[in-house]
């Protein structure tokens, strides 16, 4: 939440400052940014922020067509309608554990890896200044 909130300030303090500054600060601005997106380390953070997010994606469909095949074995498992459900009910408790812990260590790569790019990005971006 904390980092929305500072991407909303930034953003705003952007739009204000350029605003005033006039077409040609904007245009120094979108240079400087230009500069330092086209750099081969942010691109590089790009990409695999690109490749994790859609490793992540083709995951949890995964796990949950899992989760259904271990429902639907588990409905067919039991002498009675009881106890199939019993068994329905446990099997699908289970899989949407498994699913929650998927999810939440996909969560836990992806912040890992918007921190490093964020860090990255704040070394080139200094880098450029430097320069």
């Amino acid at each position: 939440m904390r980092g929305k909130i500072g991407i909303v300030v930034g953003l705003a303090a952007g739009y204000v400052l350029g605003s005033r500054a006039g077409r040609e600060r904007y245009d120094q601005i979108k240079t400087a940014y230009l500069k330092l997106w086209n750099t081969p380390p942010v691109q590089k953070q790009v990409a695999k922020a690109k490749e994790l997010g859609t490793t992540a994606a083709l995951a949890l469909p995964s796990a949950l067509w899992d989760g259904a095949v271990k429902v639907v074995r588990a409905a067919g498992k039991g002498s009675t309608p009881g106890q199939k459900l019993d068994s329905a009910l446990k099997a699908s408790r289970d899989s949407a554990d498994d699913v929650a812990r998927g999810a939440e260590k996909t969560a836990a790569e992806v912040k890992k890896a918007a921190d490093k790019a964020v860090t990255d990005v704040k070394k080139t971006a200094e880098k450029v200044a430097g320069d």
